[in-house]
């Protein structure tokens, strides 16, 4: 083993991993180093590689404390590993500040304390102990250590083992629609699904029964670059993107004069006439239109003593600084892109704007107050409309309600890695290794977190992230929760088949999930498709986690389909995903059509054998509907030409009901026997990813036969009681 790769293995990179068709692929040299480069380790010499080693092998010993310590809530005892250097010092003291605002200490001998190890380093001896730790309320404290003239501290986490769990949301199986909200059309929005929209769906599919909205993530992009679309590449998972805004719902829309007039304006009308009729989505016409009523009606909120203010300044104070750097980063952004059009991001600024924390910075914050608090004021809007839809879904008596949806990373543009670039490794890009789905494997381009630095950050990046979307959710999908056990990282300048496995610490991240899950009463969803490591399900199961089971992907080896009533009861099913086929395109083989056109099969003959493959797929799929007795073989579709019909299309529903999990979505785009997949990982612009408008509009939704028909299916397959 060489020092690289002695390096790569105790920052936690895989030498190897077995892939989806179970090969084993090496780690290669240049994607290793290339990747603890990004990382900040120093490589130019042996001698300085063989320092980072010693470094490493070491820091347990010359640390007193761990960067993180999590408490097992439910353990009868606790206790921490402190590392002592040998020295004449016979006591110790400890003080834990708890989240409460309370104090608690002790003053202990070493000889109460039970020695664990002993190393020796340079000719320093260093001892590990046993500390034994109160029993503590959960949550988020803080560890701090004297000894002699030394002091440590670290963040002392007590958190429970399992999840918020389904069955104490409703002890029925629940259903419900996932949608994607920008894709929502009405009389009311100005050419893209918003808030107002949202609160119409819930109302309509509580009367339905339903129990649960599934949604796209709701995370900011950026404001001044609406073009950047796609809600999985967001500039952080905290806050929401304001493009949502309902603006007829802002508080002084109706009472603002100069909104009115602006709004009801020939050149305005037009343009939302213009957004409307567009077949795709045109999000910089909208966002023309919505930015322009916004800053309007933020003139008039401040220029007049509201209602609302003293609301708007409790916000603004309960956010606190992770507010103040968005709202500053979206100005920044907003400022620069003035004099460069091109400048998207924080690393086409000049360079004394690189850090949130730089003179310059400051500097920009007190000449440009107003214009920073014009983007608290957009977030504080977003957060008003899409908490009182939570309330709005609880009145109605949805169980779950929203069910919202964590992306995995964010772009390395973005506000989160400007603000905290100590715990990204900038360059580096988070994907997937290749599979049968995407053979050339996936750069999702976002920034991975870097372990050690999430742990010396107590995990608060993570729990920043779950806690602002559980605030509003019933429950939450954590998009590739596999991320959380080890990442697949491709190095700067590499090609997506070519990353590396990367371990994070899992047990503690599914404690800090679980924690933030019962503080919020949130049911989490792990989404676990893909190349998946033996006994993870197992894992996810006994974390309270529930798993994420797609019709498409739950087959033998043989290609029979699995009967869904050996699915896991703790699950979510549904027929397919954003990043799948429709039922309807997989039918058709409209996904094989675009895949085909567009390049994806490293040769041709892939492209042949899934074409062939099809044709006995839809044969399989039938003849397991046929065998449960949830289709009518006489009103069975077409399979030459395949044509998709109202019977496969409840057939299939029905199918999956029958599995005892918790939860089933249903897209909307099958709700509405939809061709056309939302979006085809692999590509940005050579298909309409993020860019569809439903055919219905939210106010004929439920008046759809093909909706009508499924919402009676499914209160006859899954009832409330």
């Amino acid at each position: 083993m060489n020092l690289i790769e002695k390096l790569a293995e105790l920052v936690g990179f895989h030498p190897t991993y077995i892939n989806s068709y179970g090969e084993q692929v090496y780690a290669k040299d240049e994607a290793r180093h290339s990747l603890l480069n990004a990382m900040g380790y120093d490589l130019s010499s042996d001698e300085k590689i063989s320092a980072s080693i010693v470094e490493l092998e070491q820091t347990t010993w010359r640390n007193m404390l761990p960067p993180a310590h999590i408490a097992k809530l439910e353990a009868q005892q606790h206790h921490i590993t402190i590392s002592l250097a040998d020295a004449d010092i016979e006591q110790l003291s400890w003080e834990i500040s708890l989240e409460s605002g309370e104090k608690v200490n002790d003053t202990l001998l070493l000889s109460q304390l039970t020695l664990v190890e002993s190393a020796n380093f340079d000719g320093n001896s260093f001892n590990k102990y046993a500390l034994a730790l109160p029993t503590l309320a959960q949550g988020y404290h803080q560890l701090t250590l004297h000894y002699g003239e030394n002091t440590a501290s670290c963040p002392l986490i007590y958190a429970p083992q399992t999840c918020y769990n389904p069955e104490e949301a409703s002890a029925d199986k629940m259903w419900g629609y996932a949608a994607q909200l920008y894709s929502l059309t009405s009389k009311d929005n100005l050419g893209m699904g918003d808030f107002g929209d949202l609160a119409k769906l819930v109302e309509k599919s509580a009367a339905q029964q339903a129990s649960a909205i599934g949604l796209n993530p709701l995370h900011p992009l950026y404001q001044n670059n609406p073009a950047h679309r796609s809600p999985y590449s967001p500039t952080s998972r905290c806050f929401l993107n304001t493009l949502y805004i309902d603006v007829k719902q802002v508080p002084n829309f109706t009472s603002c004069q100069a909104a009115q007039t602006r709004f009801n304006s020939e050149e305005v009308q037009n343009k939302i006439a213009y957004a409307k009729q567009t077949d795709l989505i045109d999000y910089p016409a909208v966002a023309d239109i919505k930015f322009d009523l916004l800053e309007i009606l933020y003139q008039d909120f401040i220029s007049v003593e509201q209602n609302e203010t003293a609301e708007f300044n409790d916000f603004i104070a309960s956010q606190g600084a992770d507010l103040l750097q968005l709202a500053t980063f979206e100005a920044l952004y907003e400022h620069f892109r003035k004099t460069n059009f091109n400048a998207y991001g924080w690393t086409s600024w000049p360079s004394a704007y690189q850090s949130p924390n730089s003179e310059e910075v400051k500097a920009f914050q007190q000449d440009n107050e107003i214009r920073i608090n014009y983007f608290c004021f957009v977030q504080w809007l977003a957060h008003r409309q899409l908490k009182s839809i939570a309330n709005q879904a609880t009145e109605l008596g949805m169980p779950v309600g929203l069910y919202l949806d964590l992306a995995v990373g964010c772009d390395g543009s973005g506000v989160d890695v400007w603000s905290d670039k100590d715990v990204y490794v900038a360059g580096a890009a988070v994907g997937a290794p290749p599979d049968a789905m995407n053979t050339l494997g996936q750069d999702w381009g976002l920034t991975p977190i870097n372990p050690v630095a999430l742990q010396k950050q107590g995990y608060q990046p993570l729990v920043k992230a779950l806690r602002s979307n559980m605030q509003y959710a019933g429950a939450l999908r954590i998009d590739h929760i596999l991320g959380l056990m080890r990442q697949y990282w491709v190095a700067p300048g590499m090609k997506a088949d070519e990353g590396v496995y990367i371990t994070f610490p899992l047990e503690d991240i599914l404690r800090i999930i679980a924690l933030e899950s019962r503080r919020n009463n949130c049911v989490v969803i792990g989404e676990d498709l893909g190349t998946v490591p033996d006994g993870f399900g197992d894992i996810m199961a006994r974390a309270g986690l529930l798993s994420y089971k797609v019709l498409f992907f739950e087959r033998w080896d043989s290609g029979f389909f699995m009967r869904p009533d050996l699915y896991p009861a703790q699950s979510m099913v549904t027929v397919s995903t954003h990043d799948l086929p429709t039922l309807a395109g997989w039918w058709t083989g409209k996904d094989l059509e675009w895949r085909q056109k567009l390049n994806l099969y490293p040769n041709e003959a892939m492209g042949q054998n899934e074409r062939a493959g099809r044709i006995e797929d839809r044969q399989l799929l039938v003849s397991a509907l046929d065998d449960l007795n949830v289709i009518d073989m006489s009103k069975a579709p077409m399979q030459a030409p395949a044509k998709i019909n109202r019977e496969l299309s409840l057939a299939v529903q029905k199918y999956m009901a029958q599995a005892p999990s918790h939860i089933q979505l249903i897209p909307m785009e099958d709700a509405l026997e939809i061709i056309e997949q939302v979006n085809i990982p692999g590509t940005i612009d050579e298909h309409p990813n993020w860019l569809q408008k439903l055919p219905v509009s939210i106010e004929a939704f439920d008046q759809t036969e093909s909706v009508t028909d499924l919402a009676a299916t499914m209160r006859a397959a899954r009832p409330r009681t």
